[in-house]
């Protein structure tokens, strides 16, 4: 048995596979701590890992709905920046409480989030060896690979080669804040300099729940990089879920079902559910919105023709759906896992470079939130429903993805990893 302790965002997106690679773990005989804010405990409470409590003095209880609050009036680089400096201040909160916690703990061996950019370093600074689980796209940066955040089309010409370098130094240039952190904390700890920002993740091995199917081509990626597919539980039941996720689908079966969610964190911006409803009205579809917030009162969300729900049971809606309209967030993989085409609004962060990818293969149409209209989504759903290609796109898509091994995979590579402590190479 080994004390395997999991460093990641306290964000469902982060949190639900993450949790489901512990459990699958804990399945093997191994302890599994979760270390996080103090406001991840609760949302936690239903996966049965171990939980260990970090940065209660920067991010008190409460602290993530406000945050949230704050997050979701934002969009573009604006919610970039504001994503920073909040990672700018845990980075530094994890550099001071984080080691002791490990070394409380007992704590043996790592994963880490790659987007919790202090893990590698207090890793290397514990001598634990880690392993790096990416959630979303891929971070690792290579020159024909467009910026995550960007819409741009995959093209290996000179002049896209160019764009691309720029966009990825406009990355670096606003997480340079991070970077400098980290560099410091690196000095002060006698570790050796980072050459590059690839260094900070594992050499053991690096888990990509995104499927290689769907990513851009990569040259440059380490040998030890595994694209494993959707870290999705296999019950079907997520760790992190409402206990009031009902929904009576004979209320749909006459029409197709239309299933719009923006996630749980950028969801609270309703004039976009608004041109969805009055996008889908004239359509002789269901559509069903979800806010994607067990809280929040439904009775004031003026949306005609729509079934709203606060806190959708996610997956069962969508394995029912003729469409799903997504902000291209982790929504994408569990769409594309049931063989469901998409229409992508993306919002900020990387919904832009996922959208641009679900594109590439003929699986979604994509509105940029800038150009969202009545009009133009009416003609994006009409296009997706009544193209059956996108259908077929997405079904190949989904069987691809099956066989890239998911929670079961991740497992393995890592167990792999705690008994050699060498790197895990691809097959």
């Amino acid at each position: 048995m080994t004390h395997i302790g999991i460093l990641c965002p306290a964000r469902i997106g982060h949190l639900n596979p993450m949790c489901n690679v512990g459990h699958e773990l804990q399945q093997r005989g191994h302890k599994v701590t979760l270390f996080g804010l103090p406001d991840t405990k609760e949302k936690i409470a239903k996966s049965r890992l171990g939980f260990y409590k970090v940065g209660a003095q920067d991010f008190p209880r409460g602290t993530l709905e406000v945050l949230d609050n704050q997050v979701s009036k934002l969009s573009g680089i604006n919610e970039i920046r504001f994503s920073i400096n909040i990672s700018q201040k845990a980075t530094r909160m994890m550099f001071r409480e984080a080691p002791d916690a490990l070394r409380n703990t007992g704590v043996e061996f790592l994963l880490v989030d790659q987007v919790t950019f202090s893990g590698g370093t207090i890793a290397d600074y514990l001598r634990l060896p880690f392993i790096t689980i990416c959630n979303g796209l891929p971070l690792n940066q290579e020159p024909n690979v467009p910026p995550s955040n960007t819409l741009w089309a995959y093209r290996k010409v000179w002049w896209a080669t160019l764009r691309n370098q720029f966009g990825h130094q406009m990355l670096r240039y606003l997480t340079r804040p991070i970077w400098k952190l980290i560099v410091e904390q690196r000095e002060q700890w006698k570790l050796t300099a980072y050459h590059s920002r690839e260094n900070a993740y594992s050499p053991l091995a690096q888990i990509c729940q995104f499927p290689e199917v769907l990513d851009f081509p990569r040259e440059n990626l380490p040998p030890w990089f595994h694209y494993v597919g959707s870290l999705k539980n296999p019950s079907g039941v997520e760790p992190i879920y409402s206990d009031n996720q009902n929904f009576s689908f004979e209320i749909v079966e006459k029409k197709k079902l239309v299933y719009a969610s923006l996630g749980t964190l950028h969801n609270r911006d309703w004039k976009i559910f608004r041109t969805i409803s009055e996008a889908c009205l004239e359509l002789d579809v269901q559509l069903v919105i979800d806010l994607g917030n067990p809280m929040v009162d439904t009775s004031k969300a003026d949306f005609p023709g729509a079934i709203v729900l606060p806190f959708a049971p996610h997956q069962k809606i969508i394995n029912r759906a003729s469409l799903v309209i997504t902000h291209a967030g982790s929504t994408v993989i569990n769409c594309l896992q049931a063989g469901v085409p998409m229409v992508a609004i993306p919002i900020t962060n990387d919904h832009p470079g996922i959208a641009a990818r679900v594109a590439r293969v003929g699986a979604c149409e994509v509105v940029p939130l800038g150009n969202l209209s009545v009009t133009t989504l009416r003609a994006c759903i009409e296009k997706v429903l009544f193209t059956q290609s996108y259908q077929n796109n997405a079904v190949k898509l989904s069987a691809e993805i099956q066989k890239s091994g998911g929670v079961f995979r991740a497992a393995d590579i890592i167990e792999q990893a705690i008994k050699t402590k060498a790197p895990v190479l691809g097959t």
